[in-house]
């Protein structure tokens, strides 16, 4: 008899292709929203800057702020809820977006969209409370190179039925790729472990990280996640300008922008489950510690390219350390949190990576208008740096249990 596959394995399957789905939806807009933007009115350069902020960074704001609630309402009615409601509400507010008429509309909604924003910390909030401990290292990051996966390919699908259909058809699609993963959801992902908090054991976040074991290393963790998502993010409004002149004004900037923007991607879709397997095996904390120092070593050099393949194999060199870092923290947090508090905490750690793509383009806006675009990669380095002694400080108690 053909042995019965594990409750944790099928779901990872199908949460993993519903990872990639909600990413390569969220991305499939993200090319041509000034171009959108720019079609419901007459705008000068400055007003569509302007709503160009608003309508980027809406969703964050509101995520960020949105997800430890989220999180608190999926250990009490469980996490394949949220994940249903979260599917639900996204492709309602996408497929509007293809509707409205006026800028503001958009910016509403966009807002709205933010409300929803549960969906992938309870995916990885499900499966670390099902997979065992020797495996929770491969399993995270395996089901991380599905948003990954998504992201990366979203941009490209795109602009070609944004080219061939036009903006709001895009929208409309992407509406119905959400009602997809609602589906799948719904009939697919089981929870038949859960069990809920009652309201009145529901503790506040001061005395929830209390009684953790490691406090340190969770809210370290936090930490971390918000300085790699804004370092990666510092680079983000610069890259296609540093492509540009990286150049010298010739042609293919945009393809040559997108075959570099891709790359990280790529390498880490590659090297995640690879990371998590040896992370399972030697610590994950080595892993982490070891990808930021790679990290470190990588961007410096970004910073003093002479052309745009000595940028792009740098790039494809920081999707291996990307591999490395996100992915082990969230086996950390897997590891040493109580499964009834994994929807929490993993919607604590997602806002703060919300909040680190906020932070990320306004530092690399920053460094790029002071110091030019190679500071930014050095900026990016020395918050590396900061984010390696960060780590090592907030981890000693794992290493002397160790």
């Amino acid at each position: 008899m053909t042995a019965k596959i594990p409750e944790w394995k099928r779901n990872l399957h199908v949460l993993w292709f519903g990872n990639f789905i909600i990413g390569m939806g969220f991305q499939l807009i993200m090319p041509f929203m000034s171009l959108y933007i720019k079609t419901l009115g007459h705008f000068n350069r400055m007003q569509l800057n302007l709503w160009s902020g608003i309508v980027f960074s809406a969703t964050f704001l509101v995520s960020s702020w949105m997800a430890p609630i989220w999180g608190k309402f999926a250990d009490r009615y469980g996490r394949k809820r949220v994940m249903l409601i979260s599917a639900a509400g996204m492709g309602v507010m996408m497929t509007s977006m293809g509707t409205v008429t006026a800028v503001w509309q958009l910016a509403l909604l966009r807002l709205l969209q933010g409300f929803f924003a549960g969906f992938v910390a309870n995916t990885s909030a499900l499966i670390a409370s099902q997979v065992p401990s020797k495996h929770s290292g491969k399993a995270l990051s395996t089901l991380s190179t599905g948003t990954t996966a998504g992201m990366l390919l979203g941009p490209l699908f795109g602009g070609v039925i944004a080219s061939a259909f036009g903006y709001r058809v895009t929208f409309f699609m992407t509406g119905f790729a959400y009602v997809t993963v609602f589906l799948l959801t719904l009939f697919f992902v089981r929870e038949d472990n859960f069990k809920p908090v009652p309201k009145e054991k529901t503790l506040p976040y001061h005395k929830l990280i209390a009684q953790l074991q490691y406090p340190h290393v969770i809210v370290g963790m936090f930490i971390t996640t918000l300085i790699i998502q804004a370092g990666n993010n510092s680079i983000s409004p610069v890259i296609s300008l540093y492509v540009q002149e990286l150049l010298h004004g010739g042609h293919n900037v945009d393809m040559m922008s997108g075959i570099v923007a891709a790359l990280p991607g790529i390498a880490t879709l590659i090297a995640a489950p690879l990371f998590g397997t040896w992370g399972d095996k030697i610590g994950t904390q080595k892993i982490l510690m070891g990808g930021l120092v790679f990290a470190m070593l990588v961007y410096i050099p970004q910073a003093f390219v002479n052309n745009v393949w000595q940028l792009a194999f740098l790039r494809f060199l920081v999707g291996i350390s990307d591999a490395a870092l996100l992915p082990q923290v969230q086996t950390l947090l897997a590891k040493y949190s109580p499964h009834q508090y994994s929807g929490r905490i993993f919607s604590y750690n997602q806002s703060a990576q919300f909040m680190g793509n906020i932070f990320g383009p306004l530092i690399g806006s920053t460094v790029s208008g002071a110091f030019g675009y190679g500071g930014v990669f050095l900026s990016t380095a020395a918050l590396v740096a900061v984010n390696l002694t960060w780590v090592h400080h907030s981890t000693k108690d794992l290493q002397k249990a160790q």
